[in-house]
């Protein structure tokens, strides 16, 4: 059957990874780079050229004897058969990239000796799980960027909204897709070789094992989902399976670090809920201290001043807690740093962790009337 790219449709985040030395790639190829609407990037000669920088660092390349290293390089390679092609179909693109480990090599080039090759190698055999993709997709993306896991796991229910775009990285064609869809796409146009597992129905009580543990367990937990039960559950979840977890409240620069997998008997949310009994009766409470708990959770005296007055006035001028993309993004890389410390075996406590630029700004002679006690 001939190849149709208009049936593989625009409901998809996966793209199609295509090897021009397999008969029936080659067709599906030629299908495409013949089809009038497809987009054809192919930069190949490019990225052999950086290739072969990168595995000749002491030398000096003018551009014109790196051109001819890479003419030399193809006299002994079919250039016609040479690499992989990428399509994805949401895009109408096509794009010519590396074969696999060399793609890897050189996207990663720019990681070495902050990340070290064996530490690289390492998180190749990673399983993170993240739920919940609007400070979530800054985290997810932070990690696919240094290609810190083998497998990424992402859950969210919802669709991409206008008001969501004031933290999350995206472009308004993404308005009403699938949250998971948009951050899997995204992922997939970094690095088409990575490992995605995607719930687009959320997190459910029903399927909370199956993300924790289909497949290896996860070496990981992510939470930023807005679900107290979920909160809960999840975290009582990975306690029992020994799954350390992190959470970034876009607040104050505050990470929240739970290392269940060194104190499986610590209790959830570093004990802010102990007033309340039993952790496995939380859930049941919540049908009556769902505020109570969370002022808890949040441990309120912390927050910044403007978080505060934020908290009064939703359901009254808001709709729903603030954040900004200037914390989120933070966040976001602060998260992913603080779980690459973690899978590597660092020394990283549990503890609520505060990289507050407000505070910073103030003790290094900040004046402004937007100080900490500001925001």
């Amino acid at each position: 059957m001939e190849f149709d790219p208009a049936k593989e449709g625009q409901n998809t985040y996966r793209p199609l990874i295509l090897s021009p030395i397999s008969p029936a790639d080659s067709k599906i190829i030629a299908a495409l780079k013949n089809h009038g609407s497809i987009v054809v990037s192919d930069t190949i000669e490019n990225q052999v050229g950086e290739l072969i920088k990168i595995n000749h660092p002491t030398e000096v390349f003018s551009p014109e004897v790196l051109q001819d290293r890479v003419t030399a390089y193809f006299e002994g390679t079919d250039k016609e058969t040479f690499g992989v092609w990428v399509y994805y179909p949401w895009r109408d693109t096509l794009v010519r990239v590396l074969e696999e480990k060399d793609f890897i090599r050189v996207r990663t080039s720019r990681n070495r000796f902050k990340i070290r090759d064996e530490e690289q190698e390492i998180l190749q055999d990673k399983k993170i799980g993240i739920i919940g993709l609007s400070v979530g997709q800054s985290v997810a993306l932070s990690l696919a960027m240094e290609r810190a896991f083998g497998e990424l796991r992402i859950a969210d229910f919802d669709t991409l909204e206008l008001s969501n775009m004031n933290r999350i990285r995206t472009g308004l064609y993404n308005l009403g897709i699938k949250k998971t869809w948009m951050v899997a796409r995204e992922i997939a146009e970094i690095d088409p070789f990575l490992k995605l597992t995607v719930y687009d129905d959320g997190i459910t009580e029903e399927n909370m094992h199956d993300f924790l543990t289909f497949g290896g367990k996860l070496d990981i937990l992510i939470d930023e989902c807005d679900s107290l039960a979920i909160k809960i559950s999840s975290r009582l979840k990975a306690k029992s399976m020994g799954i350390p977890v992190l959470m970034d409240t876009s607040d104050r620069g505050m990470m929240d670090v739970e290392r269940f997998d060194l104190e499986p008997t610590r209790p959830i949310f570093h004990g802010l809920l102990s007033d309340f009994g039993r952790e496995n009766d939380l859930l049941e409470m919540l049908k009556e201290n769902a505020q109570d708990i969370l002022m808890k959770i949040l441990d309120v005296e912390k927050l910044s001043i403007r978080a505060k007055e934020s908290l009064s006035q939703i359901g009254k001028t808001i709709t729903t807690w603030p954040q900004l993309a200037s914390t989120v993004f933070m966040g976001g890389g602060a998260c992913g740093h603080i779980a690459r410390l973690i899978l590597l075996d660092n020394n990283v406590n549990s503890a609520r962790y505060f990289v507050d630029l407000d505070e910073i700004i103030e003790l290094n002679g900040g004046q402004g009337k937007d100080s900490k006690r500001g925001f």
